[in-house]
């Protein structure tokens, strides 16, 4: 299936692979807010409606953030958060997928893994070394879907919250 990409390179058919071909990928819009609350309350990041349209309005104009949805039947069902930065060690781009999330009942569909080849070909295009994505440890199944996609666990990660 061949697909159109706006401005920003989203592409708005997912690929022959994905298995409704009626939804589509595209940049998050201020109209999507009560759906994207709904997907970061989800994931674990308690969020309202104006919470929702406030990020994303900013992620819009963040340099080197996507905030990619995937619609369906004119809901948003999942939620891709691409960053992008300069990586100084290896004097080239890295690429991090700081949140994805598909709608508890869409799971399984196959919306998910467009949406992490969606942020892989937004990583590849960019010229970044790497792609990485974090997960809670307690997430386990999440754990199993990245290693299905390729993605290998790498050592532990070190967090310190500020006040």
């Amino acid at each position: 299936m061949g697909a159109r990409q706006d401005h920003r390179g989203v592409r708005h058919a997912l690929s022959a692979g994905a298995t409704d071909p009626a939804a589509a990928l595209r940049a998050a819009r201020a109209g999507d807010a009560a759906d994207v609350a709904t997907l970061l309350t989800q994931l674990g990041y308690p969020c309202d409606e104006p919470g929702a349209a406030e990020r994303i309005a900013r992620s819009a104009i963040e340099p080197g953030q996507d905030l990619i949805v995937c619609e369906h039947a004119g809901s948003v069902v999942g939620l891709l958060v691409l960053d992008l930065r300069y990586y100084v060690p290896a004097g080239r781009p890295s690429a991090r997928i700081a949140a994805l999330v598909v709608r508890d009942d869409q799971r399984g569909s196959g919306i998910g893994a467009e949406l992490v080849r969606e942020a892989e070909r937004r990583a590849l295009a960019a010229g970044a070394m790497r792609i990485e994505v974090t997960s809670a440890q307690h997430r386990t199944g999440a754990h199993a879907f990245y290693q299905h996609q390729g993605y290998e666990p790498r050592g532990p990660r070190f967090v310190k919250f500020t006040p």
